[in-house]
């Protein structure tokens, strides 16, 4: 059965590259297209459209969102309300928004897939960073993105501190003599974040851990938005069968 798709944001960078991929793929057909900054053009030979407001379970089965921070909660909830399947690569959406995003899709004939990174490799990252914890439980965060991006830390970023914190048995006391606040990054979960900016890349992180007389580090980069692509193909393909919400690609892949 072919599964109908539409991209939320399918003007910007991110949405363009989904609509290949969703060309692309075998069993998949690009449907719909919005973007209300773009309306009126074509992607893909698919019609811009300017809302996602009139559509329904007959006219797509997922829509994927790769917007912005401050739209994508309210079009995951207009389309869990409407009984379409979500897949958000959007960041930026509170744990708050999060648990109100479970209790819909709980509620809704549709389900919910968010990811706050759709490349393999990131989630290898993230999987190995857990299993580095329980045994070198000193650890800071670097992740360095295109100028572009709306939020920071980022979502792979603040994922990953919390797997990381889940895993540790006890955590060190926090190193800090900052002279200038803000030196040594953003805490989330006792985990120290850093956050670059800088036109020229695309998402990269660096976990590096620290013990005594060893460092190890882990660096993921993505240097072309194809690489989270075959995230998002995997995700559009089996939402429709994972009940309710789902957070990380690592819930689809046997790690």
């Amino acid at each position: 059965m072919t599964i109908r798709v539409g991209v939320l944001g399918a003007g910007g960078r991110m949405g363009r590259e989904v609509c290949r991929a969703v060309r692309a793929a075998e069993g998949l057909r690009l449907e719909v297209a919005v973007d209300p900054h773009n309306a009126g053009d074509t992607v893909e030979g698919v019609y811009v459209r300017s809302s996602h407001a009139e559509l329904g379970p007959d006219d797509v089965d997922v829509m994927v969102d790769f917007t912005h921070p401050s739209a994508v909660y309210a079009n995951v909830c207009d389309l869990l309300d409407a009984g379409i399947h979500v897949v958000v690569g959007t960041t930026g959406m509170t744990d708050e928004q999060l648990e109100d995003v479970s209790a819909r899709a709980d509620a809704s004939s549709a389900n919910a897939f968010v990811a706050p990174n759709f490349a393999i490799g990131a989630v290898l990252m993230m999987h190995v960073s857990q299993v580095i914890a329980r045994y070198l439980p000193h650890v800071e965060i670097t992740e360095l993105h295109h100028d572009g991006k709306a939020d920071a830390p980022s979502g792979t970023a603040l994922r990953t501190a919390d797997l990381i914190a889940s895993a540790r048995e006890d955590a060190p006391a926090p190193v800090m003599g900052e002279v200038i606040d803000g030196a040594r990054g953003a805490d989330r979960a006792g985990i120290r974040v850093h956050s670059v900016r800088l036109p020229g890349l695309v998402a990269h992180q660096e976990v590096l851990f620290g013990g005594e007389g060893q460092t190890l580090s882990i660096r993921h980069d993505s240097i072309d938005r194809s690489s989270f692509m075959p995230g998002v193909i995997l995700a559009v393909r089996r939402v429709a069968d994972a009940p309710g919400l789902t957070v990380g690609l690592e819930a689809l892949l046997d790690l």
